[in-house]
């Protein structure tokens, strides 16, 4: 990002009154593998390269490729823990520091974590839970008629991939542009003192850590507003995106059951 944190190469041409050059890309999914090697996740150094040439040369891994982009893990409870240590400290600083034989070199990783997981198959650790901002349960349908529909359209797919793109391709757009005026908007959309206090309500009478989820609450809320073309956080709004941004904060006393915490969340929804 020309507007910084910045590499080690950037700061280096900086310093020597070298102008950055910027580059316009997409932003792209970055899948993070569960068998990878600490290496792949945060980079090497070429340590031949530095002791012949005296220079540094980075060889990027996942985070810096990540940098600005989604990182998405699949079956992110069964990540090995010395990986998810540096996906924690990434997700903190937002960059990556990388010491190898007495070089270092450093550069950003800021990116939107993405993870899928089935409970079943073990829990994840607090420390990387409490870094998703919001958790969306997906359950199997049970509505016939949607189960049709469901087998309906993949049916299609696998028939005629392009024909089904093209398909649909009216309401992606729809739904792009419709997302693309929401961040435009985005800041306009007020922020209430009724909104505030509708927040703190919830969460300062259930057991949570820290002031995470307050945040997570209101800047979802403020998102949901601005892509319904609203003007304000509405209490509806509220009461929407905080079971997204609570399910998974909600925590329980030794021999009480987690549901609890949920109906109390429940009753303090149904309240303001």
């Amino acid at each position: 990002s020309p507007q910084g944190p910045f590499c080690s190469d950037c700061l280096y041409k900086m310093n020597n009154g070298n102008l950055l050059e910027t580059e316009k890309k997409k932003m792209r999914v970055v899948e993070l593998p569960l068998g990878v090697t600490e290496d792949r996740v945060v980079g090497t150094l070429d340590i031949e390269h530095a002791i012949k040439k005296g220079e540094k040369r980075f060889e990027p891994g996942i985070l810096a490729e990540a940098n600005r982009n989604f990182l998405y893990i699949d079956e992110v409870n069964l990540l090995e823990d010395h990986i998810v240590d540096l996906l924690l400290d990434s997700a903190a600083m937002g960059i990556n520091t990388v010491e190898r034989e007495g070089i270092s070199f450093t550069h950003p990783a800021r990116f939107i974590l993405v993870g899928t997981m089935n409970p079943e198959e073990g829990e994840l650790r607090p420390q990387l839970l409490d870094r998703f901002g919001l958790c969306v349960q997906v359950n199997s349908l049970r509505d016939k008629s949607l189960r049709t529909e469901v087998l309906k359209r993949k049916a299609e797919f696998d028939d005629a991939p392009e024909k089904f793109f093209k398909k649909w391709k009216q309401e992606q757009k729809i739904l792009a542009e419709k997302i693309i005026k929401a961040k435009e908007k985005l800041k306009k959309v007020k922020v209430s003192d009724k909104a505030l206090s509708n927040v703190v309500e919830i969460t300062s009478e259930l057991s949570l850590d820290g002031h995470r989820a307050d945040i997570v609450i209101l800047k979802s809320a403020r998102a949901y507003s601005a892509f319904n073309g609203k003007e304000e956080i509405t209490s509806e709004d509220i009461k929407t995106v905080a079971p997204f941004a609570l399910r998974h904060r909600l925590k329980r006393l030794p021999f009480e059951d987690v549901s609890a915490e949920a109906q109390k969340l429940h009753a303090i929804l149904e309240r303001i």
